[in-house]
């Protein structure tokens, strides 16, 4: 394979002639073969972003030529209409802070840089990745930044999302509202309840994560660019961090803010660490959710078959016909790697020490995908399993009318000890409460039918008052 040659301060090496990474990545990858996993394509635009936005500040503020923030921003476009990807080979298990991520991005934007302006790959006499690509930078304001950028850009996409699964839910609690059936508390029969109102408490439930992962989104909005190697803003002009940021502001119309205090944001990763736990929230809710839906589904013939989830494939590879809730199990392991993220990045953002926390590579590989393969699960969760639930209104009734738990109402007429017996007799002789209500006299024809209506207790008040 045909190479050149490349100096650093640890000597020289081959570098594959072809590539517009340079020696730092090599001795990244030789260093770092972990286990092949990529930073998210969302950091490298971030890192792209700021690059070209930082190039444009130093030139407006007269410290790079022209001519090379140019062709670094031309190079950083071509990195965000999607060429060039290959050229990111670092691990995501790698050096502490993101160093070699970091200088794999200066030394592609420099390469391509050097091209665009008529010269060729490794002559830095061109444009270096270090001098021009990384001036005012520093590896620990970068990365940061960088991970923000990416996490905020990445809720973008995951908001729309959730919004549209609280709406699904809430369209199924209005399609669902006159459907009466027995709630379950510890698992055994409860007072009635409309299958509506359980839908409409998932929206509900919904509706708050989405809340939380908003703020967090905002949180993630504050940028500790310009703080350069310990949030000093050490060889970094006043106006450079204000500049690069009204870049930023423009390019993707979100509200970035300078941080109040750039040491503040390089030594604490609060944001990350607050973007995560929403979304482990979120997971928490929904596993539960669809915990629900596969209870309320089970069956068709030896569970509580309340619901129908559409079927999406078969079930069994030994049991002829037999489908299971697919969609809901898989966005259950989906919560269950979120949540696993979420500690990974716990223990990362704890680890901090003095002015920097090193171990910034790992937050962000976790925390962005988590919120990718959240998108991804609930936009098909969405599509191929809440939209298509049907109800078997008839099973759901039936299971309401029969339940002993109608015995509540009777609380405020004959007791709480009497309306027990009443249960009692009910489930020994394998009666329905108003059977043995009637037949012990306990309430006239009318008070039954206003105090047991079971529709009439799905709502707030005093039975038959």
């Amino acid at each position: 394979m045909a190479a050149r040659i490349e100096r650093d301060s640890l000597g020289q090496k081959e570098v594959p002639a072809d590539a517009y990474y340079g020696l730092q990545s090599v001795r990244a990858m030789e260093n770092f073969p972990i286990s092949g996993l990529k930073m998210h394509p969302r950091m490298v635009e971030a890192m792209s972003m700021i690059k070209k936005a930082a190039a444009l500040a130093n030139a407006e503020l007269g410290l790079l030529k022209p001519e090379i923030s140019k062709a670094i921003g031309a190079a950083a476009d071509e990195v965000l209409a999607g060429k060039l990807r290959d050229h990111f080979v670092v691990d995501v298990y790698q050096m502490g802070a993101g160093t070699s991520f970091h200088m794999n991005v200066n030394e592609v934007l420099a390469n391509r840089a050097i091209e665009l302006l008529g010269g060729k790959k490794g002559d830095h006499t061109v444009v270096h990745p270090n001098d021009h690509v990384n001036m005012a930078q520093s590896t620990n304001d970068v990365i940061p930044t960088a991970m923000r950028i990416a996490g905020r850009l990445l809720l973008g996409e995951l908001l729309p999302v959730l919004q549209d699964l609280q709406t699904t839910l809430t369209e199924k609690a209005k399609e669902f509202d006159g459907i009466l059936k027995s709630a379950r508390t510890h698992l055994q029969d409860a007072v009635p309840i409309r299958l509506g109102q359980e839908f409409a408490a998932y929206a509900a439930t919904i509706g708050k994560c989405h809340e939380r992962i908003a703020a967090a989104a905002r949180s993630l909005e504050e940028l500790g660019i310009g703080g350069s190697a310990a949030g000093t803003g050490l060889n970094t002009h006043p106006q450079y961090q204000f500049k690069l940021v009204e870049h930023l502001r423009a390019w993707t119309n979100i509200k970035w803010r300078n941080a109040p205090d750039m040491r503040e944001a390089m030594q604490s990763q609060l944001p990350i660490a607050e973007a995560s736990s929403a979304l482990r929230l979120l997971a928490l809710e929904l596993i539960r959710i669809c915990n629900d839906l596969r209870l309320l589904a089970s069956g068709p013939t030896t569970g509580f078959a309340e619901i129908v989830l559409p079927a999406v494939q078969p079930g069994s590879s030994i049991m002829p016909g037999k489908v299971n809730p697919s969609m809901a199990e898989m966005l259950n392991m989906v919560c269950f790697q979120v949540i696993g993220n979420d500690l990974t990045v716990s223990m990362a953002v704890q680890a901090g020490q003095l002015e920097l926390n090193v171990m910034m590579p790992v937050m962000a590989y976790n925390l962005h995908h988590s919120i990718e393969i959240l998108k991804n699960a609930l936009r098909v969760f969405i599509d191929r399993c809440v939209v298509g639930i049907v109800a078997d209104a008839d099973r759901c009734r039936r299971y309401a009318e029969s339940s002993m738990a109608l015995a509540t109402a009777l609380n405020t007429y004959v007791g709480y000890a009497r309306a027990a017996e009443v249960v009692k007799r009910a489930l020994r002789e394998k009666k329905t409460i108003i059977d043995v209500v009637r037949e012990e006299k306990l309430l006239t024809e009318e008070q039954i039918a206003q105090i047991l209506d079971p529709i009439k207790l799905t709502e707030p008040g005093l039975p038959g008052r």
